[in-house]
């Protein structure tokens, strides 16, 4: 029986690579010039600081851009409250890896919706579909990019 598995990762090492991008862009830019502003990332959060809120959310533009030149999805991030202390202000963003439960039993549910004939199972982080038919995973597959989860969705161990 044909089946593949709907997963949501993003690359560490593109996400390293778009982070140490984006410090480059901040020393060339001139309206960061003499500004204490940085960026790091631990594992798979990138802590985001600079002297103003407004500084932070330009930071924030240039990490988006970033990304999409290295082809991570910017869906996949998720910035948390900007914090004030003292003279720096600071936003951790946090990047989704795996399914939530959640979105698994949406994503669940809108397949069953659809009415198409697939089995769907959720497994841990991720979604396993399987079919009788290679055309209705391909259009479960048409079904899940259409949709807006929040997040991306890669498909993974396609089997036939």
């Amino acid at each position: 029986m044909p089946a593949f598995d709907i997963v949501s990762e993003i690359d560490n090492v593109e996400l390293k690579n778009a982070v140490d991008n984006a410090k480059r862009e901040l020393l060339t830019r001139f309206d960061f010039r003499n500004v204490d502003a940085s960026f790091e990332l631990n594992k798979e959060v990138v802590k985001v600081s600079a002297e103003s809120d407004f500084q932070v959310n330009q930071m924030m533009d240039i990490l988006r851009g970033n990304l999409a030149k290295r082809g991570v999805d910017a869906r996949a991030m998720e910035p948390k409250d900007m914090i004030h202390s003292g003279k720096t202000f600071f936003s951790d963003v946090h990047f989704k890896n795996g399914i939530e439960a959640l979105i698994a039993k949406k994503l669940v549910k809108l397949i069953k919706d659809a009415k198409i004939k697939v089995q769907t199972q959720i497994q841990g982080d991720q979604l396993r579909v399987t079919g009788k038919n290679r055309d209705d995973l391909q259009a479960v597959m048409k079904l899940v990019r259409e949709a807006d989860m929040g997040q991306p969705f890669q498909f993974d161990n396609f089997r036939d």
